[in-house]
């Protein structure tokens, strides 16, 4: 194990040792760069408005994106921030001393509530120019409003929640009429639903928050300075709009459930935060005396939606009864404290400080801090200066404060898409579950780190944790790439070795047989894993070694069926006598070349079963290929055992229709053994062409006559034609056998009488039989009595052959007759040969003077010219331009060699005193005359009419331009 550990060190030494240079950036165990580029922007990014109010900001509200401020004491600024160069300002038209006391702005940005220090309140629509008065509303110094985020519209608040200085609660409704001629009172009503109150009595409402849960639950959440409240109701379905009067009218007669806590700021606020794509919050955070209540929301539980509750107490530096908080706004992981003269941000997760924010002193002092909930920014306004903050990547440290309170899950949630981080959560969550003895979890962590492997595989090993150290190989092995190719093999040899122990160990004790199968299972499925096939049929010997060295015939023989390593797998039943396996393998992968390497083995114990399978793969098993193992087992099986063998070759036979010559051979041979019956059948199907026989007729031959087989024999003489030699052969068995031997030869009369005279002479010199003998005189029509005459003996008296001999001599009479009519139809014919040759010479054809020649329709009589029997006549250089491109080469060549002649002979003679006689001399020589000459011309030229012979049917399908001339013709025309 030490020394595998070793090499799979070496091996990553080595892939490290070809990384590039990372120049002077340092490089930690955990293998990521431990540098930063570039500094890091703040979580709070804080950005002053270029905004130079003409009066001192009294108050500053902020919602989907609209902005409005209240400046000095009768200015009212809207701004959208969308087009903040487009301000609107409204004058609120007041003519008293009243001032601006708080303002409200509704989640939509469509409302705004203006409380005045006078006990009165104001409302103001965005589609709207002009400041109402809420007459209902007058006597009341409001504190807080709920408002409706679920039927609330543009132009309708819906049923909403509101909180005096006095600790009442009411409800009212504001509605905005459009195109109305009337001016009528925005607020539609406005009655009183409850009265909050602390110990001392009636306590100013802080806070208001109507949220909606599951199955139509409703949460109303109400703080006072102390206290935080929870009423908890539904409202029945269809009177949504008439509000919440039910759910209050179910605690008129008892407390709801409330918070409280002793410390007292005089006020308490309360903060809320939503994530983006949802509608409701999911955590508040409450700022009161004793410090800050941080919580979840859970919408399933039944009466308080308040869950994880915690109270973070104030940083140190701050003192409640000097500096106290002014404000407090919530984000996912943090809320953020106002100070007269500072911002604080502190962690939800631990109660640190993360951030703090100091304002110059000519600034002012900070007024108020609120949250834009849609678009998650952040607003503090003095009473000069308006500040902006931007929450950036919150969550970028969240991991790390997760990963020191054991909370991995959510720490590697928060740093997935860093893997620099990540490997930092797992190595601490390895350790975290190492140091409590749960290795295995710490396996699979560590298995995802870039920690030195060696050194984790070491602190398994120490431990004594085998188990964990597989699981840790496991993971390691799935996790590396394909190119880490040593890597791979190592872990995979490596990981063998350990599930060969462990199944060893476990295999042993009886007490252990559930975790032994869970084991095996386990390690059958590491071998049969794709992702490490390739590796571990590279290395399926060494493999195969180590089954071996623990003796593990079991999963060897498993391995080699994965690794598709069959002639192991047979070769290991084969050796283990289970030979009815070893064919279920070869009959299940139906691998030719394994059925040729065994079938010797199996033949000899399951000759039934194989032949079967052999039959059932067909034609893709070559049977000669196969013979040897047949020719071992038939010599020395019994002829029970041998039909198998004949079985499967009458099968290719008959079935496959081979033709190899071994094949038939082989068979031939089995059948002259055994089944004698079935070769002369055999023989005969195969028919009597050699040239459609597929068995080697010279070894038939002499395997038959070994083994006395002569009909067999007789057979085979007569494909091979040796007709004598079957006829002998044939006499030794039977003459009826010899006799249709003897007829065979039908193109040979002088043979065919020769085998006849042979069996006559059988029949007479061997039989004695002078009726059978005369028989084959009727047998055979080529022998006469003469034939057979010289066979009898001398004592055989004339009797037995009188009808044979009148019969001959009645015959010769018959064919002398024959003979005699033949030679007068021949001297008659030969006469009227005659006479049509005379009639042939004498007979002619007139010409008149205004025939034309067929072919150029001039006069005929101006040249030369021939007339044929059909009465077509031509001029002879118009039938000799006709005939000649149609006649072949070599007559061609011909005609050309008379005409030359005929040219010679026509010429003048050079001399004027040559003989007269001295044509006759060169005709003594040998030359042809120029008759002779002119009638060979006329043979060929005038041998039929070019109209009506053979030469215009074979010229039909010519075209009438020759294509060599088309293109010229063509051109003619145009």
């Amino acid at each position: 194990m030490a020394s595998i550990l070793d090499e799979y060190e070496d091996s990553l030494y080595r892939s490290a040792a070809v990384q590039p240079s990372r120049g002077s950036v340092g490089i930690p165990h955990s293998g990521y760069v431990n540098a930063r580029l570039e500094k890091e922007t703040p979580i709070f990014n804080k950005q002053r408005i270029d905004f130079a109010p003409p009066e001192k900001i009294n108050s500053l509200v902020v919602s989907s994106n609209q902005l409005c401020m209240s400046l000095g004491k009768d200015t009212l600024l809207r701004i959208d921030l969308g087009k903040p160069d487009e301000p609107n300002q409204v004058e609120l038209g007041r003519k008293d001393e009243a001032k601006v006391y708080k303002m409200f702005l509704d989640h939509t940005g469509s409302h705004l509530l203006i409380a005045l220090n006078t006990s009165e309140c104001l409302y103001l629509n965005r589609s709207v120019q002009k400041v109402r008065a809420l007459s209902r509303w007058k006597g009341h110094l409001i504190e807080s409003v709920g408002w409706n985020k679920f039927l609330g519209s543009e132009t309708n608040t819906g049923p909403i929640l509101v909180g005096t200085a006095q600790g009442q609660i009411y409800e009212a409704e504001i509605s905005v009429s459009e195109g109305s001629l009337f001016s009528t009172n925005p607020d539609q009503y406005f009655r009183q639903v409850y009265t909050l109150e602390e110990e001392s009595g009636p306590a100013p409402v802080c806070c208001l928050e109507i949220e909606r849960g599951i199955e139509g639950k409703f949460f109303i959440i109400a703080t006072t300075r102390k206290r935080l409240f929870q009423f908890v109701g539904k409202v029945p379905e269809g009177t949504e709009q008439q509000g919440f009067s039910s759910i209050f009218a179910m605690h008129a007669d008892h407390l709801p459930s409330f918070r409280e806590f002793p410390a007292n700021l005089g006020f308490s606020e309360i903060a809320f935060y939503t994530p983006k794509l949802r509608s409701n919050p999911r955590s508040f955070a409450w700022m009161m005396g004793n410090g800050v209540l941080y919580g979840t929301l859970d919408y399933s539980r039944p009466d308080s939606i308040l869950s994880d509750e915690r109270v973070w107490v104030y940083p140190s530096d701050i003192d409640i009864t000097v500096n106290k908080p002014i404000s407090i706004v919530l984000t996912q992981f943090h809320f953020l404290l106002l100070l007269p003269d500072r911002v604080k941000a502190v962690c939800t997760l631990n109660g640190q400080v993360v951030f703090q924010d100091l304002f110059l002193e000519k600034f002012g002092l900070l007024t108020r801090m609120i949250k834009d909930p849609t678009v998650q920014q952040i607003w503090i306004h003095t009473e000069k200066v308006v500040f902006r903050y931007h929450v950036q990547r919150e969550s970028r440290d969240v991991w790390k404060m997760y990963m020191n309170m054991n909370k991995f899950d959510l720490a590697k949630e928060y740093c997935k898409d860093r893997p620099e981080c990540l490997d930092i959560v797992l190595a601490k969550e390895a350790e975290h579950c190492f140091q409590n003895k749960r290795y295995i979890d710490s396996a699979k962590c560590y298995a995802l780190t870039q920690n030195y492997f060696e050194e984790i595989a070491l602190k398994f090993i120490e431990a004594k944790q085998e188990e964990a150290l597989m699981e840790f190989l496991i993971k390691k092995l799935s996790n590396l790439k394909p190119s880490e190719k040593t890597q791979t093999t190592l872990l995979t040899t490596w990981l063998t070795e350990l599930y060969l122990n462990w199944l060893g160990i476990l295999e042993g004790d009886p007490s252990q047989r559930n975790l032994y199968l869970d084991t095996r299972e386990k390690f059958r499925t590491f071998l049969s894993s794709p992702k490490n096939k390739d590796c571990l049929f590279n290395n399926r010997a060494s493999i195969y070694e180590l089954l071996a060295s623990h003796g593990d015939t079991e999963h060897m023989v498993y391995f080699a069926v994965i690794m598709q390593d069959y002639e192991r797998v047979v070769a290991h039943h084969c050796q283990h006598d289970e030979y009815d396996e070893a064919l279920n393998v070869l009959s299940r992968h139906r691998d030719e070349k394994l059925f040729y390497k065994f079938s010797p083995v199996l033949i000899q114990h399951i000759p039934k079963k194989v032949v079967d399978a052999w039959i059932s793969m067909g034609s893709r098993l070559d049977a000669r290929n196969l013979i040897p193992a047949l020719v071992n087992y038939s010599q020395s099986a019994s002829t029970q055992q041998i039909n198998e063998a004949i079985r499967y070759m009458e099968f290719c036979v008959y079935q496959l229709e081979e033709t190899q010559q071994a094949i038939h051979n082989y068979l031939l041979s089995l059948y002259a053994l055994c089944r004698p019956d079935s070769l002369l059948s055999y023989l005969e199907q195969a028919g009597t062409n050699p040239n459609r026989i597929h068995y080697d007729l010279k070894y038939a031959l002499r395997l038959c006559a070994e083994h006395g087989h002569h009909h067999a024999c007789v057979h085979i003489y007569k494909v091979m034609e040796l007709y004598e030699e079957a006829v002998d052969l044939a006499l030794q068995v039977d003459v009826d056998l010899a006799k249709s031997c003897a007829d065979l030869p039908e193109d040979d009369e002088e043979l065919r009488k020769k085998l006849w005279l042979k069996i006559a002479r059988h029949v007479v010199q061997e039989e004695k039989d002078v009726k059978k003998a005369m028989a084959c005189l009727s047998s055979c029509a080529l022998l006469k009595i003469e034939d057979v005459l010289p066979f009898f003996p001398d004592f055989v008296t004339i009797d037995h052959f009188k009808e044979a001999i009148c019969n001959s001599l009645e015959d010769y009479n018959k064919h002398i007759e024959e003979l005699k009519r033949e030679m007068e139809e021949a001297t008659q014919s030969a006469k009227r040969i005659r006479e049509d040759i005379q009639e042939m010479r004498n007979k002619y054809g007139s010409v008149e003077p205004q025939e034309k020649c067929a072919a150029c329709d001039f006069p005929l009589l101006n040249r030369p010219f021939y007339l044929f029997l059909c009465g077509h006549m031509f001029h002879y250089d118009c039938l000799l331009q006709a005939v000649f491109p149609n006649l072949p080469a070599y007559k061609q060549a011909k005609l050309e060699d008379l005409q030359k002649k005929l040219a010679a002979t026509s010429q003048p003679s050079k001399s004027h005193h040559r003989p007269k006689d001295a044509d006759t001399i060169s005709l003594g020589k040998g030359q042809q005359s120029r008759e002779q000459i002119k009638a060979d011309i006329d043979d060929i030229v005038a041998a039929e009419c070019v109209y009506c012979g053979e030469l215009m049917i074979r010229s039909i399908d010519k075209p009438f331009i020759d294509p060599q001339k088309y293109e010229e013709e063509m051109q003619s025309w145009l």
